[in-house]
């Protein structure tokens, strides 16, 4: 689909872009086969969000389809009859997400506007003998609420629901939130007073607002009542947390009686705070919530209940202030209070848990030495066995002995997979843009490892440009993650995604350095106050090991490109390792450790990666500073950074353009008024791409050249 045009790709290679100049991010349809490239990516339908009918025989799933018009992208609920032979995908609801079963399982329950407020429905799929797909009811609006409900999760039998919604904590009804917002939106003032952080998070500014846990019963119509009953009554925080909190913050009991969820108290130091607790609560609401994991100061979240109702498990972690320490497996007995940990043998953190209906079994997903499997833990040993690997789980259903679930590798986007409960006979159920990836040719990849800092095992991938021909040298794209605490896994990405270079001709390379997830957690930890240390040695080995075992690398031809913490280390390079590259690309980086403490909203992670807090420990801030090696910049250099980005604010990108252009150097500066930390919109990401790829070729040019080895 979707190539520049030749005399616009040459417009923006031949010169750098003035003040004020956009790159035109026209839809060009390509014809037939052709290498893989954003246009191709931002047209991809997203599949998510499995969910398995009560008798395993139905898949609910969302798919998200771009509408490139308009900008922005369209959600879907979809059914499959995963028995009926030959059987299709069926969209029962547009416009719609977030789908559930009914307990009987003969509605879905979804989130869609009414009025332009998000609200509860449910689309009626039949009766007796199989669900009629082609001829359900229409949906009915079962809640009428004056706010968007945030997040939801039904009761075991189906006759209540949890709702989340952003309230006002002083608020006795949510029509008087509604009416103190409108009253606000009314006020020729503007200004905001502020007495605590957060003032802003993320993307967006304070107001006043918490997320709450409400609970409301169905009537004998399937109706809710607009004014449900809050449970979360006391909790001075969000349930579930913002800014990417979901409904796996909360579960309900066995028996419906009584509900669980994670909050962190905010009080005066919520900016500085880890210590997220898990509540227990009455369904009635008759009494305030009980705090379970008082004892321990770090975080615990994701509670789920045994069938029998008599054990609790949920994640835990041990270090106050840390983020990235290692998620434990605990189990609390709920008669006597006795806590242990399920897992301890076990060297990786895992993500929220589902347990079997027998209660033998927890399933999780996490990364793992480059992928992103789906495991099994058994309770009573702690015994860990991987279900299904090679390549990304992004989400998964179990029902009984039966597994649904989202897959995805370096290769291709998601596709919903059905396999037995212990993971065998895994077979693909659905085949979402099959015909758009054999036409867009995507590049072949391979795992290595090498010795890294001191000496131990370090592990990277490089991916082969499209139409690769043995003999011939290519242009590298040397991608360094994020996080820190984060991975470059074998999973498809529609932000950072290798085959978006490997289809302009470049090959990939990138490698999980020290403070990677999947090595362990001493390895996660080592990247902690040495941010500019042990990474910056892996990066160094790793590209000399694949330049060593990979021939068609042309290290004469290369640039280094990051986001985050991978901005941040390309802002470090450019002063302490900038021999190598002919270009770098930096997106939303921290060019000044310094200002990044007092500029950001979550201080415990910059206490945390430094030892403490700025003005007790200055050293520390300035020991990796990229700031202060302004003075050996020299590679020309692309910064990305967008306006609504309050995790590492535009001023930090605005600081390093300002000083490659007082020196003299090569330089861009591309800004994103509406965009956070990531670039969401379609347009955007096809602006986004098209500058970076122009960049790429300017500088590292794009023909190949006769192997010389």
């Amino acid at each position: 689909m979707k190539l520049l045009i030749a005399a616009l790709l040459l417009a923006l290679v031949a010169a750098p872009a003035m003040a004020g100049d956009t790159v035109d991010t026209s839809f060009v349809k390509t014809q037939g086969p052709h290498p893989f490239n954003v246009r191709d990516l931002v047209m991809m339908q997203r599949v998510s969000d499995p969910q398995l009918s009560p008798d395993g025989r139905y898949a609910a799933f969302g798919v998200r389809s771009t509408d490139y018009a308009a900008n922005k992208g369209i959600n879907a609920v979809y059914v499959l009859d995963l028995l009926g032979n030959g059987s299709q995908p069926v969209k029962v609801v547009d416009k719609a997400g977030s789908a559930r079963w009914s307990a009987d399982g003969h509605s879905l329950y979804f989130v869609a506007p009414a009025k332009g407020v998000a609200q509860l429905w449910r689309v009626d799929l039949g009766g007796k003998g199989g669900l009629d797909l082609a001829k359900h009811a229409a949906p009915v609006q079962v809640s009428h609420t004056p706010l968007d409900i945030n997040d939801y999760k039904l009761s075991p039998d189906g006759k209540s629901v949890l709702l989340s919604y952003e309230v006002f904590t002083d608020c006795a009804t949510l029509t008087c939130t509604q009416q103190r917002v409108a009253a606000r939106d009314k006020d020729k003032a503007s200004g905001t007073l502020y007495s605590k952080l957060f003032v802003r998070h993320w993307d967006t500014w304070a107001n006043g607002r918490r997320n709450q846990l409400f609970i409301a019963d169905f009537d004998s119509n399937g109706q809710l009542s607009a004014e449900p009953t809050l449970l979360s009554r006391g909790i001075d925080g969000d349930v579930p947390s913002k800014p990417f909190g979901d409904e796996s913050e909360f579960s309900y009991a066995p028996d419906g009686k009584t509900v669980y969820f994670g909050a962190r108290i905010a009080g005066t130091n919520e900016p500085w705070s880890t210590n997220f607790d898990v509540y227990s609560v009455l369904v009635d609401g008759s009494a305030t919530p009980r705090d379970l994991t008082t004892d321990n100061k770090a975080w615990d979240a994701y509670p789920v209940a045994s069938p029998d109702g008599k054990t609790l498990y949920y994640l835990a972690m041990r270090t106050p202030g840390f983020e990235a320490d290692r998620f434990s497996i605990m189990a609390l007995d709920l008669a006597t209070g006795t806590k242990h940990e399920v897992d301890p043998r076990w060297d990786r953190s895992p993500g929220g848990l589902t347990i079997s209906t027998d209660g033998k079994t927890l399933y999780t997903t996490i990364d793992d030495n480059g992928q992103h499997p789906l495991f099994a833990i058994d309770t009573a040993s702690g015994k860990v066995t991987q279900l299904v690997g090679d390549g990304t789980v992004d989400g998964y259903s179990l029902v009984g002995d039966k597994l649904l679930l989202s897959r995805d590798d370096l290769k291709r986007p998601a596709d919903l997979y059905v396999a037995n409960a212990n993971g065998s006979d895994l077979k693909q159920v659905t085949h979402f843009n099959a015909e758009d990836l054999k036409n867009a040719k995507v590049g072949d990849f391979e795992f290595f490892n090498f010795k890294g800092w001191n000496n131990e095992t370090v592990q990277g991938y490089v991916v082969k440009p499209v139409d690769y021909q043995p003999g011939k040298t290519y242009p590298v794209a040397f991608i360094i993650h994020g996080g820190p605490q984060g991975a470059m896994i074998n999973g498809w990405s529609y932000r950072w995604n290798p085959q978006t270079y490997a289809g302009q001709g470049f090959a990939v390379v990138t490698v999980n350095f020290h403070g990677s997830t999947g090595y362990g957690q001493a390895f996660t930890d080592a990247i902690s106050g040495d941010w500019g240390g042990k990474p910056l040695e892996d990066l160094k080995l790793g590209w000399k090991a694949a330049l060593d075992k990979y021939r068609f690398l042309d290290g004469n031809r290369a640039c280094a490109l990051g986001a985050s913490y991978g901005g941040y280390m390309t802002y470090w390079i450019a002063g302490v390792w900038n021999q190598p590259w002919k270009c770098l690309v930096d997106h939303d980086g921290v060019f000044d450790a310094r200002a990044m403490y007092y500029d950001t909203e979550e201080l415990w992670f910059e206490e945390k990666e430094n030892g403490g807090t700025q003005y007790d420990h200055p050293e520390n801030y300035e020991k990796f500073n990229p700031l202060n090696h302004v003075k050996d910049w020299h590679v020309p250099m692309l910064v990305v950074h967008s306006g609504d980005d309050f995790r590492i604010p535009i001023t930090q990108g605005l600081g390093a353009f300002t000083a490659m252009q007082r020196r003299g150097i090569p330089s861009q500066f591309l800004t994103f008024p509406d965009e956070n930390h990531w670039i969401l919109k379609p347009h955007n990401s096809v602006q986004w791409h098209d500058a970076v790829n122009a960049w790429l070729k300017q500088w590292a040019a794009k023909q190949v050249s006769p192997a010389t080895h």
